[in-house]
């Protein structure tokens, strides 16, 4: 009888390995869905996997210099890059010192897209820009106007092709329904100025 629950519980381990060994690499690690047009920036947090090299596998921060640093693989520049771009550039270098290597880029967090509030809101700063926002919802996550604040002449700053651009929003008249082309879709490093 000692023989048989010696023998059975040796299969319940076995299975139980079996089980542990199935799971995720990275448990709690899920996967971010990406906005459109992302290209990571410094601070974002990857995971760079190798299928069958797990030596060669890290987590990585994207650097101030914009660099995440891999094992064999040393420094490689990230910042500016689509994962896919990442991706592909890991593979040329990894082709170097590995046969057939096979490496996945997965964005786990992203820290390096803000849009920025400053002047009569209740809460002014940098805030994150992982989904689409317009000025109108950038406003309300700043906590509104401030109050006697008629919102006229508030101005979105912009940096496009080398230059900075101006757009002037009127929030009584989006409120209102009119002037709706104003209340733009925000991106990373958009600065919106409340008089």
């Amino acid at each position: 009888m000692q023989t048989l629950l010696y023998f059975l519980s040796i299969l319940i381990m076995a299975g139980e390995g079996q089980a542990l060994s199935a799971r995720p690499s990275s448990p709690g690690a899920a996967t971010l869905a990406v906005p459109a047009g992302y290209v990571i920036g410094p601070d974002d947090r990857l995971t760079i996997s190798f299928w069958r090299d797990k030596e060669l596998s890290a987590d990585v921060v994207v650097r101030p210099d914009g660099r995440v640093s891999l094992p064999l693989l040393n420094d490689i520049e990230a910042a500016g890059l689509t994962p896919e771009q990442l991706r592909r550039r890991v593979l040329e270098i990894a082709s170097r010192y590995v046969e057939d290597p096979s490496p996945t880029v997965v964005v786990r967090e992203i820290h390096s897209r803000h849009v920025y509030i400053t002047g009569n809101v209740e809460k002014p700063g940098a805030y994150p820009l992982n989904t689409p926002m317009t000025v109108v919802q950038l406003i309300a996550t700043a906590g509104g106007l401030k109050e006697f604040v008629g919102g006229k002449n508030i101005v979105v700053l912009r940096h496009e092709a080398g230059r900075a651009v101006r757009f002037v929003f009127d929030y009584q008249a989006v409120l209102k329904g009119r002037k709706l082309q104003q209340n733009i879709e925000m991106r990373p490093g958009d600065t919106v100025i409340v008089p």
